[in-house]
């Protein structure tokens, strides 16, 4: 649909030296894909030609296999892990599971979506390598469905090669040595932090502070976790970090009307909650600070700041900040999971924790108008209309 990259965690990387490759034993192999590695690795059980009657004999054994047991799942989260929503540890007062009300998704069509109440905001970056130059270039657009409300763009240059003419062969090697520790195009690297910090840290602070400042709307759309991984650590720049989360502060308690959508979620546990609701159900599962918890304890905070960071009167190092953040305003925000209609899979929802029934209705009444995919349309418009 539209490039996610900037939103999403990227490919692991595989070639770092450090990286732990988790084990995978025979047994597990066989209980996940039915076969052993051996039996598949046989080249005697590869066919040979489009077999068709083959492959849809094995389609329709598959399929009706899972269909069933995703009924037998369903049933066993809606009867037993559905009532117990509310009771797990750290779980907002609010959590449970919802049915939207049909009457509230038309009021909010003709009051809200389509008067301009609600603007949506989304980014996207794009990088141009050559041998003297990277240009990291970063749009974000903010629209509704009264229009466009304003596009920016920032443009980044990078120089790796910089020739002075003393040493010209020299310069190449410094130049290559330099690049060897730079991530792939549009690929996330620990060792490049540098290109990270300017693919994504910027963009995702820049659509924050356009949601915040540039719109006028009574509720203000996002895509992603208002929290993202790369503004919680700052892309390994902590004044970003700071200056991202008095963003996302006031936008949690000063506005408190929004609502994030997340494309590319990454938990599984919740979307496979979500799998189990009807179309026009909502789950409020869990809370902002529950899901960025363990980043902030392994996180690496002590680094010197050039920035103001006062909160409230009191000025914080890098971890105290952060960690007010954790305990103060992500437990205000809730996180949930909804199904638009019956075509649809199921999308994750952010929202302030007085707000989260307005909010799932508000992302539910602009996913409905994509019967088939079940996402808020207005974000979709807004990657559309980016540079």
């Amino acid at each position: 649909m539209d490039d996610r990259n900037s939103h999403m965690d990227g490919p692991p990387d595989v070639y770092r030296v450090d990286a732990e490759v988790p084990e995978i034993n025979p047994d597990e192999f066989r209980e996940g894909f039915g076969e052993y590695l051996s039996d598949t690795l046989d080249l005697d059980t590869w066919t040979t030609g489009p077999d068709l009657s083959l492959i849809y004999g094995r389609l329709a054994e598959e399929v009706s296999e899972a269909l069933e047991q995703e009924k037998a799942l369903h049933k066993m989260i809606r009867e037993d892990i559905f009532p117990r929503l509310s009771g797990y540890p750290g779980a907002p007062n609010c959590a449970g599971v919802y049915e939207a009300n049909i009457e509230n998704l038309e009021h909010i069509h003709r009051g809200l979506l389509f008067n301009g109440g609600v603007e949506a905001c989304d980014g996207t970056q794009q990088t141009h390598d050559t041998l003297p130059l990277t240009i990291h270039q970063i749009g974000v657009s903010l629209v509704s469905y009264q229009g466009n409300q304003g596009t920016w763009g920032q443009r980044l240059f990078r120089r790796d090669l910089r020739v002075s003419g003393k040493n010209p062969a020299q310069e190449m090697v410094e130049l290559l040595e330099r690049r060897e520790h730079r991530g792939g195009l549009n690929q996330p690297d620990h060792r490049d932090t540098l290109s990270e910090l300017a693919r994504r840290g910027i963009m995702a602070h820049a659509e924050r502070a356009i949601l915040l400042h540039r719109s006028d709307a009574i509720w203000r759309m996002g895509h992603g976790n208002p929290a993202p991984y790369e503004l919680i650590t700052g892309s390994g720049s902590l004044d970003l970090m700071i200056e991202s989360t008095k963003i996302i502060r006031e936008l949690v308690e000063g506005h408190q009307k929004f609502v994030f959508v997340a494309s590319e979620p990454r938990d599984r546990v919740l979307l496979t909650i979500g799998q189990a609701l009807h179309p026009m159900e909502y789950a409020v599962v869990t809370t902002l600070k529950d899901m960025i918890d363990k980043t902030v304890e392994k996180g690496h905070y002590r680094m010197n700041i050039t920035v103001d960071s006062t909160w409230d009167g009191v000025r914080l190092g890098p971890e105290e900040w952060i960690r007010k953040f954790r305990d103060v305003v992500a437990p205000q925000v809730v996180v949930g999971v909804y199904r638009a209609t019956r075509l649809a899979p199921a999308q994750m929802f952010y929202a302030h924790v007085d707000h989260p029934d307005i909010a799932a209705h508000i992302a539910m009444a602009d996913s409905v108008l994509q019967e088939h995919r079940g996402f808020p349309l207005l974000l979709i418009s807004a990657e559309a209309s980016k540079l």
